[in-house]
């Protein structure tokens, strides 16, 4: 009999991509007291790669507790976080429209990584897996960026766009993991959950 999956995540993409591989799960969200977004904030000198495992182990072991908090059904849960980096750069979430739209101008005409992390806790055992892709965007007329901002896109997403949204007519090449990018990379993930026993699709 297949553990129950626990998905530590807010994401509703997250969500839909497990749903795309058969992998039923139910959502670990986190409690009102918990801060979040807290788990997100960059080290000094911290690196793109090191910085996202770091913050999705945090993310995991937060779910452990708060799964045995709970008091739920043992089983399998799922942390998973993106980072989008230029260079060495970090750029996370913006904080308003002004840094969302210098996040995308220095996007404009130039190859960034996007970066995501998975971890999970299958009893005793720690699994996790880091794909890394890179995008490459066309040149982005300030008319495209303003529109998009204004739109609410930008927020509440690593490096400002989301590759599902209108702003993919303006990437122009992909090297990688397109699920990973939008937040859950399905080859690695798929490999942790049948690892763990989970069942899915195929």
């Amino acid at each position: 009999m297949t553990p129950p999956l626990y998905l530590a995540s807010q994401s509703p993409r997250r969500s839909q991509l497990l749903g795309q591989i058969g992998a039923a799960h139910t959502l670990l969200l986190p409690d009102a007291a918990e801060d979040a977004e807290a788990l997100e904030a960059v080290m000094p000198g911290e690196l793109p790669a090191a910085y996202v495992q770091r913050v999705t182990a945090l993310k995991l072991r937060a779910a452990v507790a708060r799964h045995a908090r709970r008091g739920l059904a043992p089983g399998v849960i799922l942390a998973s976080d993106t980072t989008v980096a230029l260079g060495r750069r970090i750029l996370g979430k913006p904080a308003d429209a002004a840094e969302a739209a210098a996040t995308l101008q220095a996007l404009s005409g130039r190859t960034h990584r996007v970066l995501t992390a998975v971890a999970l806790q299958a009893g005793r055992r720690r699994l996790q897996a880091l794909q890394v892709s890179r995008v490459r965007f066309a040149v982005l007329p300030p008319a495209v960026v303003a529109a998009y901002v204004a739109g609410g896109e930008p927020f509440g997403k690593a490096g400002s766009y989301a590759i599902q949204s209108a702003l993919a007519g303006w990437i122009a090449h992909i090297e990688g993991s397109h699920s990973g990018i939008m937040g859950l990379p399905l080859f690695e993930t798929a490999q942790l959950l049948r690892r763990a026993g989970v069942a899915l699709t195929l």
